[in-house]
C-alpha cells in the first residue's frame, strides 16, 4: 500500500507541476505510470488484499492508458500456463511469431518485426505494436463469439476518464500525456519483457532470472524474478526476494541457467541488435 500511494503521489505532483517545469514534470510521471502497471499486475495476483474487485479499485486509473485492467488480468492469466509459454499462438504475451505466419507475412512487416526484435525497436516500436496486436486480437476475439470483451473495454473509459480529467485540469493535452509518458512507461516495462521469456523446449527453461539494479527492482516489483514468479504465481512482489536468496542455486538450475547479471547487461548485449529470431523455433502451425 505505501508503494500504491507513493505511485499516486508522484503522479499527481508531476502532473499538477508540469506547467512550471516543461520536459522534466514527464519523468516522473512516467516512471510512475510504469510502477502503476507492475501494480496491476501485483493486484490481478491477489494482492495486498483477497477481494479482485478491491485490488481492482486500488488501480482503477488508467495511468498508462494502453489496457483495461479486465482485459490485461484475463490474458495475463492465461500467460501463466507454463506448458504453453511462448507459444505464439496459445500464449497471448508471446512476441515470437510461427513459421508459417513469418512466411505470409509482407516484407514491410517482417523488417518492423525485426526491429522489434533489437531492444532500441522494442523500446520505440514495441508499444505500439503491442497495442495494435491486442486490439486486433481482441477484436477478432469478439468477432468469433466472446461477448464479454466490449464490456471489458467499456469499464476502460470511465478508467480513461480519471486521467485525461486530471491531466487537462493540469493542463496537459492528451497528445501530450501519451508521447511525454505513456509511450515512456511502456517503454520502460518493455526493458523487462524483453528479456524475461525465451523459447526452449521445457516450459520451466522458458522463465529468466534478471538479477536487476535497485531501481529497475523497485519499478518491476521484483517481477524481474521471472521464474520464481512463475513458479510461485501467488507470493507477493515483497517476498520474492528473500525466497530466491535462499534458494538462488536452485532456482537457476531448474530454469536451465537462464540468469541475466542485470538490465544493464542487456542494454550492451541488445541494443542494437536481435536477441534471437522472431520466428519461434519449433511452432510452425502446419495445421489450419
Amino acid at each position: 500500500m505505501i508503494a500504491l500511494g507513493g505511485c499516486y503521489a508522484v503522479w499527481v505532483l508531476a502532473l499538477f507541476y508540469a506547467g512550471s517545469v516543461p520536459w522534466v514534470w514527464w519523468i516522473p510521471a512516467a516512471l510512475a505510470a510504469a510502477l502503476h502497471s507492475s501494480l496491476q499486475h501485483e493486484m490481478l495476483h491477489g494482492h495486498p488484499t483477497r477481494s479482485p474487485l478491491l485490488n481492482e479499485a486500488l488501480v482503477f486509473p488508467a495511468l498508462s492508458v494502453f489496457y483495461p485492467y479486465r482485459r490485461y488480468r484475463e490474458m495475463h492469466l492465461k500467460h501463466h500456463n507454463n506448458p504453453l509459454l511462448t507459444d505464439p499462438y496459445d500464449d497471448p504475451e508471446s512476441w515470437y511469431v510461427a513459421q508459417r505466419d513469418w512466411a505470409a507475412m509482407s516484407p514491410i512487416m517482417r523488417a518492423v518485426l525485426n526491429a522489434n526484435g533489437t531492444l532500441a525497436g522494442r523500446l520505440i516500436v514495441g508499444p505500439w505494436l503491442g497495442l495494435y496486436a491486442f486490439a486486433r486480437s481482441d477484436f477478432g476475439r469478439w468477432r468469433r463469439g466472446e461477448t464479454h470483451i466490449p464490456g471489458q473495454w467499456m469499464l476502460h473509459l470511465p478508467a480513461l476518464g480519471v486521467v485525461f480529467g486530471f491531466t487537462w485540469a493540469c493542463g496537459t493535452d492528451p497528445l501530450t500525456y501519451l508521447l511525454a509518458v505513456v509511450w515512456p512507461s511502456q517503454a520502460i516495462l518493455a526493458i523487462r519483457t524483453y528479456i524475461e521469456h525465451r523459447a526452449a523446449p521445457a516450459p520451466e527453461h522458458r522463465s529468466a532470472i534478471v538479477e536487476a539494479e535497485w531501481l529497475f527492482r523497485l519499478l518491476f516489483l521484483n517481477n524481474s524474478l521471472h521464474a520464481l514468479h512463475h513458479e510461485r504465481p501467488t507470493v507477493p512482489w515483497s517476498k520474492l526476494p528473500e525466497l530466491y536468496r535462499a534458494e538462488a542455486d536452485a532456482v537457476v538450475q531448474r530454469n536451465g541457467g537462464y540468469l541475466v547479471r542485470g538490465y544493464l547487461s542487456v542494454f550492451a548485449r541488445y541494443l542494437f541488435r536481435r536477441r534471437e529470431p522472431v520466428e519461434h523455433p519449433y511452432r510452425r502451425r502446419i495445421d489450419t
